[in-house]
């Protein structure tokens, strides 16, 4: 490659690259606050107390530990109406020794868990978005 050729390669590619269009950070949302509702612990079935949902949405924190024999248990959460009784929404299927989050919407009303589970030991928890005072008074 001659001289010539090199120096309009090389131009080129400078042009090109100042061309680009800048990438901008785009602006993440501040993390939402949560606040605990309620949390119950225990091995087995069970179905919790009643609480209030507020807002639309919640959150199903969950782990389960002590898996015996190894590798074994089973752990599924559903999200019930304190009214009617009827399973509002299917929120935890897991198998084993595991944690996690599940984000549930429903209409702001109570609500009871239903935990059918085997064996393993587990903790869950409800939370809900925690409201600021300003938004409090809206």
């Amino acid at each position: 490659m001659n001289r010539t050729a090199a120096w309009t390669l090389l131009a080129l590619a400078s042009f090109f690259c100042g061309c680009r269009s800048e990438r901008k950070a785009e602006a993440k949302p501040a993390a939402m606050p949560w606040q605990r509702v309620a949390t119950w612990s225990g091995h087995g079935n069970a179905q919790t107390d009643s609480f209030d949902i507020g807002l639309d949405e919640c959150r199903i924190r969950w782990e389960t530990t002590n898996a015996k024999p190894a590798g074994a248990g089973s752990f599924h959460v559903t999200v019930n109406s304190a009214v009617s009784g009827r399973a509002l929404v299917d929120a935890v299927d897991h198998k084993g020794v595991g944690r996690g989050l599940a984000y549930v919407s429903v209409d702001p009303h109570f609500s009871y868990l239903v935990i059918e589970s085997a064996d393993v030991d587990w903790t869950v928890s409800v939370e809900e978005p925690a409201l600021s005072t300003n938004q409090k008074g809206q």
